[in-house]
């Protein structure tokens, strides 16, 4: 019996470094190809998101709800996002690039809602910047995996605190007192 349990707990780091290894080589190939990344981000947006969206924002939770407005539609939208403070405001990693509805929406709007750890800001002059710009102010984990994953640009945004309740934001208090979206 002393002898299967260090047989078992072999077989337990081969078979977890054998696993972390296939991980290793196929998930950088997977997200460096363009169609194995938007894959990616059509599983996201269809099974991740939508649970992500049920804890994002809250406090001891690493994902940050950005609340934005559809450019054409007008139609609020939360999406779940990795938010890390920088000087001024927050910066948010593009994995997919920039060609993402969320923040094309941000761009055209030129302010939303984020929620931190429990917290709410208003957002405002959305900008894309290389992360060789902010790669000092960011915590040593994702200067690590930006590099790693490929992740060259982050979208950085000013904030300021949110003077709305959580339960009285409406479209027109993110884009304003007309309601409309600034054409882009």
């Amino acid at each position: 019996m002393a002898e299967r349990r260090p047989r078992r707990v072999r077989r337990a780091v081969v078979w977890v470094l054998a696993v972390c290894g296939v991980l290793r080589w196929v998930v950088p190939r997977l997200l460096g190809d363009e169609r194995g990344r938007d894959a990616v981000r059509r599983f996201n947006r269809r099974w991740l998101n939508p649970a992500m969206l049920r804890m994002a924002g809250r406090p001891n939770w690493y994902a940050a709800r950005l609340e934005h407005v559809g450019r054409r539609s007008g139609r609020r939208y939360a999406t779940p996002v990795v938010a890390k403070p920088v000087t001024g405001g927050y910066a948010v990693p593009l994995p997919y690039g920039r060609h993402v509805d969320w923040l094309r929406n941000l761009e055209a709007a030129g302010r939303a809602r984020l929620q931190v750890d429990g917290q709410r800001y208003r957002v405002a002059n959305p900008r894309i910047v290389p992360l060789a710009e902010i790669e000092a102010q960011l915590p040593a984990f994702y200067r690590r995996t930006s590099g790693r994953r490929m992740i060259p640009e982050w979208l950085v945004l000013t904030a300021g605190p949110d003077a709305a309740a959580p339960s009285t934001t409406s479209a027109s208090s993110v884009l304003g007192a007309t309601g409309r979206q600034a054409s882009g």
